[in-house]
């Protein structure tokens, strides 16, 4: 499922720039997607589209997260730590957060790899039409023994 949607974010540059979902699983299966995997991704998405449009509606600046046993479970100490650090960033706002953690524990297999986490994170700023900066996107795509120190 990840593959799909990091297709879909490299290939449309909103989600309002996807067409309808019968058409987006037929280009999807012209791709090389898999039925299943391209099911279970646009019921993800949907569950995205539903989250980001609850989370517009509930921004509240300034709170702290807990997390249950079950998300920290199913997350992982790195990529709750990973999740934190874009908190702390000034990046990802509580409602963001709040997306990110649903469309995990939507997929409700753990413990997610960081990997997976960055793929979800992504996933929320394209939802809402942001892109993020240059230095998160470094953060989500470039391994840490990859990059090069001056």
């Amino acid at each position: 499922m990840f593959d799909v949607l990091v297709y879909l974010y490299e290939n449309y540059w909103r989600p309002d720039a996807c067409p309808d979902h019968k058409q987006l699983s037929r280009k999807l299966s012209a791709a090389g997607f898999e039925r299943d995997e391209i099911q279970e991704a646009l019921r993800w998405l949907d569950g995205l589209a539903e989250s980001a449009e609850a989370a517009v509606a509930s921004q509240q600046p300034g709170s702290h997260r807990v997390y249950t046993d079950a998300e920290r479970e199913l997350l992982g100490d790195e990529s709750i730590g990973f999740i934190r650090f874009l908190e702390s960033a000034g990046v990802l706002p509580p409602a963001m957060r709040e997306m990110v953690v649903d469309r995990a524990t939507a997929i409700g297999t753990g413990p997610m790899s960081l990997d997976d986490v960055k793929v979800i994170v992504l996933m929320v700023f394209w939802s809402l039409g942001e892109e993020p900066d240059a230095l998160i996107l470094d953060e989500l795509f470039v391994d840490p023994e990859d990059r090069v120190i001056n």
